[in-house]
Order: C-alpha cells, then sequence, then structure tokens
C-alpha cells in the first residue's frame, strides 16, 4: 500500500459520485478539500464518522473545508446512504478503485483474525494546490469532525 504523505501532490480523478455526476480533483481547485475513506455504507463504523461530519459540517466549511467522501460502493447504495443520513457532502462510488488506489489507501486489513483487502480508513486534508497537508490514519469515527477541525 503505497499511501499519499504530507507533501504528495493528488493525482487527478474523476468518478460519479451518489448522482451519477461526475466529480474530480479540478472542481476543488482553490479551496481546502477534505476526503475521507470509509470501508463500506452503512456499516456501523463508517455511518458513526459520516454522521459525525454531517452533524459538524457547518463548522468545517466555516473553517474553508469542502468534503468528499470515498467508497467502493455503488452510486446506488452511495445514494442510499446518503438519502437515509441526510449528508450535504458528495460520496464517491469508486467501484473502480480509481481514488481509493490512487491515494493508496486499498491494501491487506485483518479483522477477527482473517485477512483479506480492503478499504483503509483514513482522512486526506488537501490544500487550495491539491497537496496534502495533512493525513489522519487512526480517524475517531464518533468524533472525527473535531479530529479535522484541530490543526
Amino acid at each position: 500500500m503505497n499511501t499519499l504523505k504530507v507533501g504528495d501532490s493528488v493525482p487527478s480523478f474523476a468518478v460519479k459520485d451518489q448522482h451519477g455526476k461526475l466529480r474530480s480533483l479540478s472542481d476543488y481547485s482553490g479551496q481546502k478539500l477534505v476526503v475521507f475513506f470509509y470501508p463500506k455504507a452503512n456499516t456501523p463504523g463508517c455511518t458513526a464518522e459520516a454522521c459525525d461530519l454531517r452533524d459538524h459540517y457547518k463548522d468545517l466549511t466555516a473553517a474553508g473545508y469542502a468534503l468528499l467522501g470515498v467508497s467502493a460502493d455503488s452510486e446506488k447504495k452511495q445514494l442510499n446512504f446518503s438519502n437515509k443520513y441526510e449528508f450535504p457532502f458528495p460520496l464517491l462510488a469508486d467501484e473502480d478503485k480509481e481514488v481509493i488506489e490512487a491515494f493508496g489507501v486499498w491494501g491487506l486489513k485483518k479483522f477477527m483474525g482473517k485477512e483479506y483487502d480492503g478499504i483503509h480508513r483514513k482522512t486526506f486534508i488537501i490544500d487550495e494546490n491539491g497537496v496534502v497537508i495533512r493525513v489522519i490514519d487512526k480517524v475517531k469515527t464518533k468524533t472525527h469532525a473535531a479530529q479535522i477541525l484541530e490543526e
């Protein structure tokens, strides 16, 4: 797993969100962007994380951040997840893992004694020029917005 690090430029990408709208890195040029990767829509940890970001969305946008969630779920699953919890930010349906692999968050995971490949829960904070300025490796799902806002 070759994860992007602080100082790395984010590779350009173009992937559809939950509404089928193509989203690209260039859409966020000139603004700070939070890209959060989560393993699977509608699972307990992912729901807690995304709901915390939703509940603090005004604080995050007031701090100048745009938000973008990413998983390998289908557009339909992302749409259901977004509608169910009323998320104000787009969720990329990265079924081909274009963004997931570009950021280097796909790799070996261990859970309950089993090993498998999957998405590592990580968050990247990107500056106005598309450069990673912070990586949050140990995401606290219930207080993730506070992690992002602490400089």
